[in-house]
């Protein structure tokens, strides 16, 4: 920080196991990435480039270096993924990790059906090559999940070698573990957080209203992901109650009266 205060909420660092940072690069220029990593690496842990825009963006591979070199787990969408194993193009999948220097991938079923076992396989087949993170959920707002499907889904994704598990929202906050109208799903929430762990979800929460509540539920520390590039700073505000959504949940008697 550039100035000190009193009494502010104890930040993990990087490289950090909590308090995780994920945003979504829906197909930021070299240039844009490159202003985008000038004010906001240091409190950035992983880069998702979004859907299948890999596939269309230019100077990819300078791209994804400018985000390695700064300390930054990388990794294309799962929806990219899923295009490829729906075409049967797992291996050649695999060789575009190699191609591109990825050692971190997400594997998904959010738009297509995949039977659970083979997506474990894909997990564990990945695993051995580097940082997996597993999304469970289903993109289509019209598919609602038991909490008990959430749960058993997470644990075998856990146990086949993901390194987080991925609570579904889309970049537009309204389906998975929103409704509709973006309120959290509170008691399937609460089910994943007292089944899994706080510590093994990444929560999509693309809107500030979403943040505040996960931070005011469950602290700094929280993993956040499918943040926009220019709202990494004022989350990191969020994070530390230097905004007024958070301002006072950081606020204690001994606060206020620390020299």
């Amino acid at each position: 920080m550039n100035f000190a205060l009193n009494s502010l909420p104890q930040r993990e660092a990087k490289e950090r196991n909590n308090g995780l940072t994920m945003v979504m690069d829906k197909g930021l220029s070299i240039r844009e990435a490159e202003d985008f990593l000038s004010v906001s690496a240091q409190y950035v842990d992983l880069v998702k480039l979004g859907f299948g825009t890999s596939a269309f963006t230019p100077n990819l591979q300078e791209k994804i270096n400018l985000y390695q070199n700064a300390g930054i787990k990388c990794y294309f969408g799962g929806t990219l993924f899923e295009a490829f194993v729906i075409r049967n193009q797992f291996d050649e999948y695999r060789r575009v990790l190699d191609q591109y220097g990825l050692n971190c991938a997400e594997v998904s079923d959010g738009s297509i059906e995949m039977n659970h076992q083979d997506k474990c396989n894909y997990i564990a087949e990945l695993a051995k090559r580097g940082t997996v993170l597993s999304e469970v959920g289903s993109k289509d707002a019209n598919v609602e999940l038991p909490e008990d499907v959430w749960l058993s889904q997470m644990r075998n994704e856990l146990n086949a070698g993901s390194w987080k598990v991925i609570a579904e929202a889309r970049e537009s906050g309204t389906v998975g573990i929103f409704q509709g109208s973006g309120q959290a799903k509170t008691s399937l929430i609460d089910g994943l957080l007292l089944q899994i762990g706080e510590e093994n979800i990444l929560w999509e929460a693309p809107m500030k209203s979403q943040q505040v509540w996960f931070i005011n539920k469950l602290g700094t520390n929280v993993n956040l992901g499918n943040i926009a590039p220019n709202e990494v700073i004022p989350l990191e505000c969020l994070r530390m109650g230097l905004r007024g959504d958070t301002f006072h949940s950081f606020i204690t008697p001994q606060t206020t009266t620390a020299n």
